[in-house]
């Protein structure tokens, strides 16, 4: 792992498993992060992403890494950029507190990488003096959802409780047992940095990015935090994406039978 600030092109050439870029750094305390990377439904990149523009939030600084798929982004003019994770702050939002925020294109490939990368970020946030974590993803349910619930999971039995206040449901019979990817090993590996974790996760059906998914757990999200936000521009993503799914709920529909024609019999 390397720690890169500025431009160096020395250093990005001779490229560790994983590089940040740092544009500035951010002085916080008792900072809380949330992550809101690619998963089921987009559900917790939805949200997160959604919050940095309610909430007016930084980038500072840029992730590369080996463990990224070997592509880059080719934007609307044709440029091109490596495929990364962005880290962004906001520092008093709502009742004071301090936020960071990981998005981005992609989670690790595979399983060494995504262990690999989440201990990276969870270096980084101890810098930050981070103190509690919120991962955001979805709950693939496998059909479509008109009011998802938010399903949680928690480091401690306290945090249980405090998000059960906001609609959070936590129950194994429901969520299975395991979370994969970052929204899990976040947790786990943040509770052997002393950062009390929660993860929240939006039902969702799991075929199409899911706005509506995304507003339930904002919902619950921003009371934790104590920050209000617009969902307009969500409720038009779900109004859209309503628009798809009823259009395919008329193609499945099984079509009335015609009556056969033939009449015979054979005998």
């Amino acid at each position: 792992m390397e720690n890169t600030e500025g431009d160096s092109k020395e250093e990005l050439r001779l490229m560790d498993d994983i590089v940040i870029r740092y544009l500035e750094k951010p002085k916080l305390k008792n900072a809380v992060f949330v992550e809101g990377l690619p998963g089921i439904g987009n559900v917790g990149k939805l949200a997160a992403e959604h919050l940095i523009d309610e909430l007016g939030a930084e980038k500072f600084a840029e992730i590369v890494s080996k463990h990224f798929p070997p592509q880059v982004m080719v934007t609307d003019g044709g440029l091109v950029k490596l495929v990364n994770n962005e880290l962004w702050y906001v520092k008093g939002a709502g009742k004071g507190v301090d936020i960071v925020f990981l998005v981005g294109d992609y989670q690790g490939i595979n399983p060494e990488g995504q262990y690999e990368l989440s201990d990276f970020i969870l270096q980084v946030l101890q810098d930050l003096d981070v103190k509690r974590i919120f991962t955001l993803g979805g709950y693939g349910v496998g059909k479509i959802i008109d009011k998802p619930r938010v399903f949680g999971a928690a480091t401690d039995e306290g945090l249980v409780k405090e998000m059960e206040e906001f609609g959070v449901v936590f129950t194994r019979s429901e969520t299975g047992t395991g979370i994969n990817g970052a929204s899990g090993l976040l947790l786990g590996l943040g509770a052997l940095y002393g950062m009390r974790s929660v993860c929240f996760m939006g039902e969702t059906s799991g075929y199409f990015v899911d706005p509506k998914s995304a507003r339930s757990v904002l919902e619950v999200l921003t009371k934790a935090l104590g920050v209000e936000v617009d969902f307009a521009d969500l409720e038009e993503k779900a109004k859209q994406i309503d628009s798809i799914t009823a259009r395919l709920r008329e193609q499945q529909e099984p079509k009335p039978e015609e009556p056969s024609k033939d009449l015979g019999y054979i005998g």
